[in-house]
């Protein structure tokens, strides 16, 4: 198979999904890897690097896109990337079509095959292909945060953990999944005071277990989150259902009872937000006003720590690509439940059925369609 990698052009997009490593293991296994030139640079990996390991380096986008029987990406495409794909193309990649129906239907259209790495399950439940940006994104939510709540920032002026004599800065996490449990990590090593909200009591007691009690949580019901806001410095929405629509747990009512210059951060902006004021954002223009609350909601939050980040991502997705390179799409799905839960699109047809619910629809599932 030939596998395509383009240069991602999301705002301050510095990831890439494959590594000098990954394109040797791709020639080993008789594969042919074209990677567009500059792909890998900002996150510190030459283009004689990729060279030297097998692969073909093509000056444009568009030449990858046109030889390419598989893309394998980071992000969502974009706009000016819709037209390059070809019927019956693999994409492999973040597609988070919940919370954009342009998109899915676009893709729809170019009838391609479109396999997504949020809704990759196993058997446990657990998203392996999610697991290592949604661990940095919950990492970077408290530092984020604490910049923003800084003064000349516009925020409160609080530090974090604050000093002795002075009360440290509250933050509340909306979710106590990978995102939830990595803030309240960070969080609580900076020193601030840190409540986790979620409807999962197996998910609260493993957080008491783990932090001895010094995180406190709460059963995720209106009355918690309505009483925690008005005193809330930080608020990192954290939610997620696997594939689907965020559900806004956060009224805009909640958010006018906070302190002006306090500071919300929706992790889940890219599944469309769980906080009714947020709204996607850019590493260029990251922040917006609402009744005097900063909201950030920065789609890449990854893209800050690139090459972490690219060497975290490629080594979780690389063997499900060499399983698609290998087997093709339709006998990897046969065999792999995880592989057939990752397609989103088929052909024309839309196989996800939490993406078909949120935009209205049809649906048809994977074993009907593959």
């Amino acid at each position: 198979m030939i596998i395509g990698i383009p240069k991602e052009i999301k705002d301050n997009e510095y990831r890439v999904n494959i590594t000098p490593g990954g394109v040797r293991a791709l020639r080993e296994a008789h594969h042919k890897v074209i990677i567009e030139r500059g792909a890998g640079l900002g996150s510190g990996i030459e283009d004689a690097q990729y060279e030297k390991a097998g692969a073909e380096v093509k000056e444009t986008k568009e030449e990858v896109f046109s030889q390419a029987e598989m893309i394998v990406k980071v992000k969502e495409p974009l706009l000016q990337e819709l037209d390059l794909f070809q019927e019956g193309q693999i994409l492999f990649t973040y597609l988070h079509l919940a919370a954009n129906q342009h998109l899915t239907e676009s893709l729809l259209e170019k009838r391609i095959i479109g396999i997504a790495y949020e809704t990759v399950e196993l058997p446990d439940g657990s998203l392996p292909l999610l697991l290592p940006m949604s661990q940095i994104a919950g990492r970077m939510s408290p530092q984020i945060g604490a910049h923003y709540l800084e003064k000349t920032q516009g925020g409160r002026g609080i530090l974090l953990g604050g000093v002795p004599g002075t009360l440290p800065a509250r933050v509340t996490v909306l979710g106590g999944g990978t995102v939830g449990t990595s803030v309240a990590r960070i969080a609580l090593g900076m020193g601030a005071e840190v409540y986790v909200v979620d409807k999962d009591p197996k998910k609260l007691v493993y957080l008491d277990d783990l932090y001895q009690g010094r995180v406190k949580t709460l059963i995720s019901v209106p009355q918690s989150i309505e009483m925690l806001i008005p005193g809330t410095d930080l608020l990192i929405g954290a939610v997620l259902i696997p594939g689907a629509k965020a559900p806004q747990i956060v009224t805009g009512k909640m958010i006018r009872k906070m302190e002006p210059g306090s500071v919300v951060l929706d992790v889940a902006i890219d599944q469309g937000g769980c906080i009714e004021t947020s709204r996607p954002t850019s590493h260029s223009k990251p922040t917006f006003s609402v009744d005097g609350v900063i909201h950030y909601g920065v789609t890449n939050i990854p893209s800050i720590v690139a090459r972490t980040s690219t060497y975290a991502l490629s080594d979780t997705t690389f063997p499900y690509v060499l399983e698609l390179a290998n087997k093709g799409v339709s006998r990897a799905a046969k065999e792999n439940p995880a592989i057939s839960g990752g397609i989103n699109l088929y052909e024309g047809k839309l196989t996800c059925k939490a993406v078909a619910e949120a935009h209205g629809l049809e649906y048809c599932p994977v074993n009907k369609c593959v």
